[in-house]
């Protein structure tokens, strides 16, 4: 069994997304977390996540998008976790590669996040690029939270800070790339019981489907690259993985039999 712990379906088609949903689990991806990146598509995210046992969903602000976020409050955030398939909160954090929204705005909506994840006690999924003392000062001032810095491409330096605050690592097809040494080396650092693997589909396909649309079937690659790097056989990294994923999204329960 594994879990994809970061992926995007309501980016596919609609009359595609039930074959990207069967492919993943004809490769042994049990379980998918579709994540919120706007708030007025939060209900079709959760719609997703609702028509489906093993689907489980987020609500958050992707930094992309906090400019176009006008007036939103904690409330709103605490208030659309209620649902019992919504598991964490986000993906939020600071991207200062793309900038799309001002970084004041972005630190703003990720202060909200942070108080919403605190008042519903649900973990964090943290979006970063190109601000990783930015995001190691954030989760230190607003400690103790927990949640996972997800397709992490960032440093050693915030990797070891967020381990240290309780935080888990979560590894994508970036991985498996061939520039991605530095990467890879910081991996084999995390402790296995910290560690998740996911797509973030449709963006980022690893070795060998790198440069076509991604899907959560495809987390097998980073699992296999991964395993080869901890040296344990994939099998046992698939559990692992799980098992973390089932104590971190505490709300989300593994499949029937699983």
């Amino acid at each position: 069994m594994l879990v994809d712990s970061h992926c995007h379906l309501d980016y596919a088609e609609p009359q595609e997304r039930g074959e990207i949903i069967a492919r993943a689990r004809r490769a042994g991806v049990t379980t998918l977390l579709t994540i919120g990146t706007k708030l007025a598509e939060s209900e079709t995210v959760r719609a997703i996540a609702e028509s489906d046992p093993d689907i489980w969903c987020s609500v958050g602000i992707h930094p992309h998008e906090a400019a176009s976020e006008g007036g939103v409050t904690v409330e709103d955030l605490v208030a659309r976790t209620h649902y019992p398939k919504v598991v964490g909160i986000g993906e939020c954090g600071l991207d200062f590669f793309y900038e799309h929204s001002p970084r004041e705005r972005q630190a703003e909506i990720f202060r909200l996040h942070a108080a919403a994840a605190k008042a519903t006690g649900l973990p964090l999924i943290i979006h970063t690029r190109d601000a990783d003392r930015e995001t190691a000062a954030f989760l230190e001032a607003e400690a103790p939270l927990t949640g996972v810095l997800h397709c992490f491409s960032s440093g050693a330096e915030l990797a070891a800070t967020a381990l240290r605050l309780g935080f888990y690592i979560s590894l994508s097809g970036i991985l498996t790339f061939k520039n991605a040494a530095p990467l890879r080396e910081i991996a084999r650092t995390v402790p296995l019981d910290r560690l998740l693997v996911e797509t973030d589909a449709p963006y980022l396909a690893p070795i060998p489907h790198r440069g076509k649309r991604n899907e959560p079937a495809y987390v097998t690659h980073t699992a296999a690259c991964l395993a080869e790097l901890k040296g344990i056989p994939v099998a046992e990294l698939a559990a692992i993985t799980s098992a973390n994923f089932f104590r971190l999204f505490a709300k989300a329960r593994p499949p029937r039999g699983g």
